[in-house]
């Protein structure tokens, strides 16, 4: 499975922006309904918050199937 790396410029970067960043869901709104009915496992474990904050190395697994690293620019 192919890791996606997202390069952000800040410090951190919250599990709802990151998502839309990445272009993997249809909206916004659909966004936060899965983030809260489904969920994504944030470095192996299960989140639920869409303002959790995502720093360097971070991974984000989205059903088993996309793998997302944040990876801060300095």
């Amino acid at each position: 499975m192919e890791i996606e790396e997202i390069v952000i410029e800040d410090e951190f970067i919250t599990l709802n922006q990151l998502l839309k960043l990445a272009n993997i869901f249809e909206s916004g709104g659909f966004i936060k309904n899965y983030i809260k009915d489904i969920g994504v496992y944030v470095n192996g474990e299960l989140e639920q918050r869409r303002g959790r904050k995502l720093y360097n190395e971070d991974t984000i697994n989205v059903e088993n199937q996309i793998i997302l690293k944040v990876i801060t620019k300095k």
